[in-house]
């Protein structure tokens, strides 16, 4: 990726925040609405526990500062991911919540009103997330695309153009009638799309340009790859997101079985190909492209990390988001 995850700074931005969620909420084998997951997905393997350390510290130097907001990013709960806090490290100074977001990913909102000069603030909280290998499930024979208006409105998140993702664009739409058109069924159909993007799309580092450019200009990394991919299925009325990781990304696409039941499957389309599965026990830190914070009207790709403040003299301030070592 051309850029660190999770480092995005902003200044100058008023939030307004909803009553937030519990973080004890996230539960295992539930979905972004609570609802229990049946099963016949991905099964899960192999599992392995990292510690995912997020938060702020922040100094008043030479003058106070007051109306300290911060959002940080934190990891929760998947199906093959289980989370719990390790340890925090909570300043008296800071007020701390964390709101849920639309798809079942979340933030921490920290507030602090007043910090005095000379002093500094820490919200830092330790993760333990365990995370397992997904297999893809022995018979996809089964699997068919979902009809669309029994779907939750929260899935037009996944079936929408979102940032960087061109799902309604003419090329896109165009392309997306031709790739799996002759698949036996909706799984090869959406492999299909995959391979291709895979065969046609060369891996190349380089500045975030998205999945119209990508398809233009023949190249991408795992950002343009991943939304290539996406728009693609979204095109043909197949929900796909972005999965956000330490340092890169996949795509999960949804499908349903014959009984309706509907499952998101993983892919990751820059690398060797690993379609309906996932060998890499990854950290996960949030699901979606089409995020956007109280207060805000801007889209924003992914949920990231932000401070406000007020005061004479800017505080100095770092960010945190890295996984550490237990220690």
């Amino acid at each position: 990726m051309k850029r660190k995850f999770l480092t995005v700074l902003a200044l100058g931005v008023a939030f307004f925040f909803a009553v937030s969620s519990v973080f004890a909420q996230f539960k295992d084998n539930v979905d972004e609405e609570g609802k229990e997951l049946p099963q016949g997905g991905c099964s899960l393997g192999e599992s392995a526990v990292q510690y995912w350390e997020c938060g702020i510290r922040i100094t008043a130097r030479s003058a106070p500062v007051t109306n300290i907001v911060a959002t940080v990013p934190v990891p929760v709960s998947w199906p093959e991911q289980k989370v719990k806090v390790a340890e925090d490290r909570h300043s008296p100074y800071a007020n701390v919540k964390i709101q849920k977001q639309r798809g079942g990913s979340a933030l921490m909102i920290i507030k602090i009103p007043s910090l005095p000069a000379g002093e500094t603030a820490e919200v830092v909280t330790r993760y333990e997330c365990e995370s397992s290998i997904q297999t893809a499930p022995e018979n996809t024979d089964i699997f068919q695309k979902p009809n669309l208006k029994e779907l939750p409105k929260s899935f037009g998140l996944y079936l929408k153009p979102s940032e960087k993702i061109e799902s309604r664009d003419k090329a896109i739409v165009k392309l997306s009638r031709t790739i799996g058109q002759d698949a036996e069924n909706a799984w090869a159909e959406v492999e299909a799309v995959y391979d291709w993007v895979q065969a046609n799309i060369k891996y190349e580092n380089g500045r975030l340009k998205g999945a119209l450019a990508a398809l233009k200009d023949g190249t991408g990394d795992c950002e343009e790859l991943s939304s290539l991919f996406i728009a693609l299925c979204r095109a043909k009325g197949i929900p796909a997101r972005t999965v956000w990781v330490p340092e890169h990304c996949y795509a999960e696409f949804y499908l349903e079985d014959e009984n309706g039941n509907g499952f998101w499957f993983p892919c990751q389309p820059a690398g060797d190909k690993a379609f309906g599965e996932m060998p890499f026990q990854y950290v996960i830190l949030q699901k979606g492209d089409n995020f956007s914070f109280p207060g805000d009207r801007k889209k924003y790709r992914y949920l990231s990390q932000q401070i406000t403040a007020k005061g004479k003299v800017k505080p100095s301030y770092q960010m945190i988001g890295e996984i550490v070592q237990p220690e």
